[in-house]
């Protein structure tokens, strides 16, 4: 052997080391989007056996990546009667999945290391972080993060705990109202845990035959979904700062307990168009016939809270959207635009991105130089952030809508319904998944997948190899508006 041959013997493995190392350290949002797509390979050879399903015969490709990538973007639109066409196996593939990608994959990893090594090193840390803001990879950020490198390992904690904690406390709960309406304790128990964890992670998957219909004036249950879908939806990272503050652990350095600037914003954001969907939606299908015109006002203030927290990215709906109306379409369509909470299971744009361009628009009008909310200030830096995420985010949108519109012929409010559905990972369906062609399953496909990886994280993984300018160009300003 060769001295120079024995050389690039031992470099080999250093060479893959050093690449993964800088991988996680560079670039680990373009990580994160590899470690995803081959999720959903892997998924969707899972659910083509043949073993997948009921009648024992391999699922058509398309039908079983988009029920892959439905389940890994954790979506819930289905192209397949879920509760017939799927076996034991089949679902367990399915709920696996939409358990790995309601926590998030990098946030998995980082968790099962932690649990082997019993110690979170730097990368580990830089993985998680990077779930819970793609963001803080990119160069020149300066702003004060929300969970800091420092918080991650309590942080990973939390989703572990709540993951366990929220999802038992809802199979408790849901189990005896199964036990109510007839199953045994065997299904009572698989269907609880099912809707447990298809709520928390904000799917929108339904095991029963029937979905949900039996139940949509129950109050007890909806009731139930509804909190563990709002759980879900505003994010780990709120969840954790609301431990932090009813226990008081993390703030022994300072005399007075608060919530930071991300968890008040997500929250008082994610309600304010909670009640405002649950007012529109009321109001809108009030007089209409096939929804809620023949309830009570009791029944239409239930059902229409219910379905405007589903819009968050839950999913399970009680009521078909091709019976309301067009106006109460387009009021929906803007709620899963915009998504839940940052780092939650939900999707869209999320409520955050929203928020920050209301405060924008609010200090352009009283002509502050800063955002400013809760008594403190918004760098500029993560407004052109919200603008580019909405942008993107329309991009997508748009162009799925056109290219669906020229397959299938099929109305407008319809196909734009389902797209946004698709990219806001919500679920609610108006029943084009299942009459787009396989080429459609496949653009349907690629806008959850765009819609769960979602647009910072894209941009990141796009940006890792870009470099500054070391020059700027002479300032001239444009007429705007």
């Amino acid at each position: 052997m060769t001295a120079h041959s024995a050389t690039r013997r031992l470099q080999a493995p250093l060479s893959q080391k050093s690449w993964l190392h800088v991988m996680i350290q560079s670039s680990p949002a373009r990580l994160a989007l590899l470690i995803f797509s081959g999720l959903i390979l892997v998924w969707t050879a899972l659910l083509s056996l043949p073993i997948a399903t009921r009648s024992g015969t391999p699922t058509p490709l398309a039908d079983a990546l988009f029920t892959a990538v439905s389940a890994i973007c954790v979506t819930g639109l289905t192209t397949v009667d879920m509760a017939a066409h799927w076996s034991l196996y089949g679902e367990l593939v399915i709920l696996a999945g939409l358990q790995i990608g309601g926590i998030g994959v990098l946030t998995l990893a980082s968790i099962l290391g932690l649990t082997v090594t019993r110690r979170l090193g730097l990368r580990q840390r830089l993985l998680a972080a990077t779930d819970t803001n793609p963001a803080r990879t990119a160069k020149g950020t300066s702003e004060s993060q929300a969970v800091g490198l420092g918080e991650i390992g309590g942080l990973l904690a939390a989703v572990a705990l709540s993951l366990l904690v929220i999802e038992a406390a809802l199979t408790l709960l849901i189990t005896p109202r199964m036990l109510a309406a007839g199953y045994d304790l065997a299904h009572s128990l698989w269907y609880g845990f099912y809707l447990a964890a298809s709520a928390f992670t904000n799917t929108g998957f339904v095991p029963m035959r029937g979905g949900l219909e039996p139940f949509a004036t129950d109050p007890y249950l909806l009731i139930v979904l509804a909190i563990g879908v709002f759980l879900g939806s505003i994010g780990f990272p709120v969840i954790f700062a609301l431990y932090r503050y009813v226990t008081g652990r993390g703030a022994h350095k300072q005399k007075h307990r608060h919530l930071g600037l991300h968890a008040k914003l997500t929250l008082t954001t994610t309600i304010a168009f909670v009640i405002l969907g649950w007012l529109a939606i009321a109001a809108l299908e009030a007089d209409n016939a096939g929804t809620f015109g023949e309830q009570n006002f009791w029944q239409t203030i239930m059902s229409s809270g219910y379905m405007s927290v589903m819009t968050r990215s839950g999913g399970l709906g009680t009521v078909d959207p091709l019976d309301m109306n067009g106006s109460t379409l387009l009021i929906m369509d803007m709620l899963m635009f915009m998504g839940g909470g940052s780092a939650s299971t939900a999707g869209g744009i999320k409520v955050t991105t929203i928020a920050v361009l209301f405060l924008a628009a609010y200090a352009e009008a009283r002509g502050y130089r800063d955002m400013q909310v809760f008594g403190r200030s918004i760098p500029v830096e993560v407004l052109r952030l919200a603008v580019s995420i909405v942008i993107w985010g329309a991009t997508i949108v748009a162009a799925a809508t056109i290219t669906l519109l020229h397959m299938t012929k099929l109305p407008l409010d319809h196909v734009l319904f389902e797209v946004i559905s698709a990219f806001g990972t919500c679920g609610l369906t108006t029943g084009v998944s299942e009459q787009v062609p396989d080429a459609g399953k496949y653009v349907l496909a690629a806008t959850m997948w765009a819609g769960r990886v979602g647009t910072v994280t894209l941009a990141a993984a796009v940006a890792a190899t870009s470099r500054r300018r070391m020059f700027r160009f002479p300032e001239e300003r444009p007429i705007v508006g």
